[in-house]
C-alpha cells in the first residue's frame, strides 16, 4: 500500500506515503487540507530542501543520502533521495519516492521504545538526525575509498588510466553532498519552532556542521590528489623523455659521423685508405666512452 499508517499513539498518528500518485496526493489534499502545492514538491525528483508553513501545517522537504550507485553524478538527485515531512495538530505524514533508510530505522526504534513518551515532535527530530546520519556514513565511506585510493596510487605505484576518472568521481560526490547540506541548512533550524529543547536542536544543528566539515575535507584531500596524481604522471613522463634524450646524446655524434662517410663524394680520402673502417669504429667507440664519463660526472644519469 502506497499510504499506510506506519504509528498511533494517545496523542499523535503517523502516515506514511511511499512512491505517491497524483490520486495519493488528491487524496491527502482533501482528507487533511494540506496545500496542494506543497504536495506536488515531494514528487519533483530535483527539488532541493526547503521549509514552508502554510497555515497549520509545517512542512520540511529533506533529502537523504542514498546507496544507489548511478553513472551520473550532475544533479543532487543522483546521490540522493527526497523525503517529505508535513507536521499537522496530532499527525505527522511522511512522503518519500523510493524506500527510506531513515524511516526504516526510526520505525523499528519505535517498536523497541516506549510511542506514548514520544512527541509528535520528538519523532520529527529523530528523523531528521538519521536522514544526517544517511550522510555521515557516505562521508566516512568516501574517506574509506580515498584512503584506498591513496595507497594504490603511492605506495602501489599504480598508473591506471581510470584512477583519474575515480578520483573525479570522489571530488563530484563529495562537492554534491555539501551543497545539500548547506541548502539543508533552511529547514534544520526551523525545528527551533517545535515543542523542542534548544540543546536537542543545536545538537541536531551540530551534527550538520560535522558532516559538512568531513565532505569539505574530502573534497580538499581529492584536489589534492588529482594534482599529485597529474604531477607523478608528469614525472613518469619526464622520465622517459629524459631516457630517450640520453641516447640521443650517445647516438647524435655517431649518426653525424655515418652521415658524412655515407656522402657519395669521390673525392673522399678516407673512404680508400687501409685501416679507415677501424678508425672511424674507434672515432665512435671514443665519443660514447667521453659522453658516457662526462654525463656520470655531471650525474646526468644514474
Amino acid at each position: 500500500m502506497p499510504i499506510e499508517q506506519k504509528y498511533k499513539t494517545a496523542n499523535w498518528e503517523w502516515i506514511d506515503v511511499t512512491a505517491p500518485t497524483e490520486e495519493d496526493l488528491q487524496f491527502l489534499h482533501e482528507r487533511y487540507h494540506i496545500n496542494y502545492l506543497l504536495l506536488e514538491d515531494t514528487i519533483d525528483p530535483n527539488h532541493l530542501p526547503k521549509y514552508e508553513e502554510v497555515d497549520q501545517v509545517k512542512f520540511f522537504l529533506t533529502r537523504e543520502s542514498t546507496d544507489l550507485e548511478k553513472r551520473t553524478l550532475n544533479n543532487i538527485s543522483d546521490i540522493s533521495s527526497k523525503l517529505g515531512i508535513f507536521l499537522l495538530p496530532k499527525l505527522i505524514i511522511t512522503t518519500h519516492r523510493a524506500k527510506s533508510k531513515s524511516i526504516n530505522e526510526v520505525f523499528e526504534e519505535l517498536k523497541k521504545d516506549t510511542p506514548e513518551n514520544i512527541s509528535r515532535d520528538h519523532l520529527a527530530l529523530r528523523l531528521a538526525l538519521k536522514i544526517i546520519k544517511t550522510f555521515d556514513d557516505e562521508s566516512n565511506t568516501l574517506l574509506e575509498v580515498m584512503d584506498s585510493m591513496e595507497n594504490e596510487i603511492f605506495l602501489k605505484n599504480t598508473n591506471q588510466s581510470n584512477q583519474i576518472r575515480r578520483l573525479y568521481k570522489l571530488k563530484r560526490k563529495s562537492g554534491l553532498n555539501t551543497r545539500i547540506l548547506t541548502i539543508s541548512g533552511e529547514w534544520i533550524t526551523k525545528f527551533k519552532t517545535l515543542d523542542l529543547q534548544e540543546v536537542e536542536v543545536m545538537d541536531l544543528m551540530d551534527k550538520q556542521k560535522d558532516v559538512i566539515a568531513d565532505f569539505d575535507h574530502v573534497n580538499a584531500q581529492t584536489v589534492n590528489l588529482i594534482s599529485m596524481f597529474l604531477a607523478l604522471s608528469d614525472q613518469k613522463a619526464n622520465q622517459v623523455m629524459k631516457l630517450l634524450a640520453m641516447y640521443s646524446v650517445y647516438f647524435l655524434p655517431i649518426t653525424f659521423i655515418a652521415g658524412i662517410y655515407g656522402m657519395n663524394f669521390d673525392n673522399m680520402p678516407e673512404l680508400h685508405h687501409k685501416k679507415g673502417y677501424y678508425f672511424t669504429l674507434g672515432l665512435m667507440a671514443l665519443i660514447v666512452i667521453v659522453t658516457f664519463i662526462y654525463m656520470r660526472r655531471k650525474k646526468w644519469q644514474g
